[in-house]
């Protein structure tokens, strides 16, 4: 989770708090929303990490392919 996301959903939570005790529903919304687009963003930096892995993944084997194939083309026919 990134600093940002942790620090929006950290600050959403003295706004809920505060609304709560004010009764200002208007204060309460933010902080639910503040929080909930932390912890969104937490989920989204999460599947972008992954998919990150999962293309560099690919590309090593990818490579492995192209390296062997390139081998095979070398060697002489038997």
């Amino acid at each position: 989770m990134s600093t940002k996301s942790k620090l929006d959903e950290a600050k959403g939570r003295p706004k809920e708090a505060a609304g709560a005790l004010i009764d200002d529903d208007k204060l309460r919304r933010e902080g639910k929303r503040d929080q909930a687009a932390g912890k969104v963003e937490g989920v989204v930096d999460k599947v972008v990490e992954k998919a990150k892995h999962a293309a560099d993944t690919v590309q090593k084997k990818a490579e492995e392919v192209v390296d062997r194939a390139r081998d095979a083309l070398r060697r002489p026919n038997a």
